[in-house]
């Protein structure tokens, strides 16, 4: 079965960066694309970055230019690279390939400005 554990949030000041990783297990990670997803308090999950299975990667207009996704296969692990960080970006942070329905426990991402 598919487990998703996510890491790597914290408290940063405006400005700052931080790198997510999320490992997966139970599935064939490199067949997938996988996203990762940010939900605000009080607002609906949003998808934030996607990279398919070849690579290609795809953005929120909000992050566009400060956040990177990225994959390594062979560790079946997908990180997210988030740079120049703003207040508005505090969420709890998930990944998840978008083929599934199934969510990891997320990691906190709290900017103070």
């Amino acid at each position: 079965q598919i487990r998703l554990v996510e890491s790597g949030g914290g408290l940063v000041q405006a400005g700052g960066s931080l790198r997510l990783s999320c490992a997966a297990s139970g599935i064939i990670f490199s067949d997938n694309a996988m996203g990762w997803y940010r939900q605000a308090p009080g607002k609906q999950r949003e998808l934030v970055a996607v990279i398919t299975s070849t690579g290609s990667t795809n953005y929120a207009d909000s992050v566009k230019g400060r956040f990177t996704i990225s994959r390594d296969n062979a560790k079946n692990t997908v990180y997210l690279q988030m740079n120049s960080l703003k207040p508005e970006d505090t969420a709890v942070y998930y990944c998840r390939p978008p083929a599934y329905s199934y969510w990891g426990q997320g990691t906190q991402v709290t900017v103070s400005s």
